[in-house]
């Protein structure tokens, strides 16, 4: 029984890790950047997400993202984006960043 818990202390740990944000200052107050596109927001994903959701978004420690576009709107993806859901913790990408994140997700349907 302790194996099992220490494993699950642990899984959660790393988890929460991979998943953690940027410490560097942002570009900007609002953590915005200056220049917008589908480019840049699977390479913000890639930067921020990947490592809980994967690179093609099939998931992994983190729910698969494939068609999250059928599921929840941009403005759904933005909440869960700014104030977390599960174990994935708040604020991971805020801003204008987040907004084009959770606008790219969304067309994945």
């Amino acid at each position: 029984m302790k194996m099992k818990w220490l494993a699950l202390v642990l899984g959660t740990s790393l988890a929460l890790a991979a998943c953690g944000g940027n410490d560097k200052e942002p570009a900007s107050e609002n953590n915005e950047t200056t220049t917008a596109g589908a480019g840049d927001a699977a390479k913000i994903y890639e930067n921020k997400c990947s490592s809980c959701h994967a690179v093609n978004l099939e998931g992994g420690v983190g729910p698969n993202l494939t068609k999250v576009g059928s599921k929840l709107s941009k403005e759904d993806i933005e909440k869960v984006i700014a104030n977390g859901q599960g174990g994935m913790p708040k604020g991971i990408i805020k801003g204008k960043e987040a907004s084009m994140v959770a606008e790219w997700l969304a067309e994945h349907k």
